[in-house]
């Protein structure tokens, strides 16, 4: 591959990792409860870490590295689902129960 295509693929998964990175980032702030907030952060983490690790393949000198870095894409894809699984699991479990439609009608009210 020509190494001035290898840069601008490079660059081009890096900022589209860093934007899903970022709206993930908003919508933590933006969803109205724990479980809403679960979502966004379990979708775009896993998204926008394997768009930021396939740039740094482009940038890689070694195949060994680039090896490395599919081993981190495989653990990234197994472990960031089950994590958010587990979390919402853990929390309903001591309790936290999801904010039902008419409870985030009247939260919107409210503002």
């Amino acid at each position: 591959m020509a190494p001035q295509l290898a840069v601008i693929l490079l660059w081009a998964f890096l900022v589209a990792g860093s934007i899903f990175l970022l709206i993930g980032g908003i919508g933590l702030l933006r969803m109205p409860d724990f479980y809403s907030r679960i979502h966004p952060a379990g979708i775009t983490d896993t998204l926008g870490a394997w768009l930021v690790l396939i740039g740094l393949m482009f940038a890689s000198a070694s195949w060994l590295v680039t090896v490395k870095l599919v081993m981190l894409l495989i653990f990234l894809f197994i472990t960031s689902p089950l994590s958010s699984h587990a979390l919402a699991k853990a929390a309903y479990l001591r309790g936290l129960r999801p904010m039902l439609g008419h409870q985030l009608e009247r939260e919107a009210a409210d503002d």
